[in-house]
């Protein structure tokens, strides 16, 4: 199974190019700075993970992802090798997306940064790959509690906690 998982803050803004094929498709390249769990004294805090999203994800992450924004990655690792111009072997290392989410709310980066808004994603549109968020049901006999600021929930305290498994 090759499947990677990364949370981390985007490095520069993605670059989108599409391919000469008769149906142009997006490329988006972008880096994550993922911080490190534990570090050892001279060692980077963070590694720089190079990521590529294709297709409408690419699209998407060229729209909506900024440079400085924390997002959370699903994907494939891909290492590729190539020659370069003095025939020199190189590798690369890449993971190829299948699913990318906002890991901070628009308040937050926009709080953080002083961006008001620039290009990010409108309040309730899901992230390319991800399903969209559905609020929880109110119980029988309770009135619905309104949404608080941020995107959150609340979870109903009231319900019974036996889980199938």
């Amino acid at each position: 199974m090759n499947k990677v998982i990364l949370m981390g803050r985007l490095t520069r803004d993605p670059e989108i190019r599409y391919s000469q094929s008769a149906e142009p498709l997006a490329i988006t390249r972008y880096s994550l700075a993922v911080n490190r769990q534990f570090k050892r004294d001279g060692e980077p805090d963070a590694d720089f993970i190079n990521v590529v999203a294709f297709g409408k994800r690419g699209e998407f992450a060229s729209k909506y992802f900024k440079k400085g924004q924390m997002v959370a990655v699903v994907g494939q690792l891909r290492i590729n090798s190539y020659e370069d111009q003095n025939g020199q072997k190189k590798w690369s290392t890449d993971v190829v997306v299948d699913e990318q989410h906002f890991a901070e709310s628009r308040a937050s980066f926009e709080s953080r940064t002083g961006n008001m808004g620039g290009g990010m994603m409108p309040q309730g549109s899901p992230a390319m790959g991800a399903p969209a968020p559905q609020p929880a049901a109110p119980a029988q006999n309770q009135p619905a509690t309104p949404a608080p600021a941020e995107g959150f929930y609340p979870i109903n305290e009231d319900l019974d906690d036996d889980l199938p498994f």
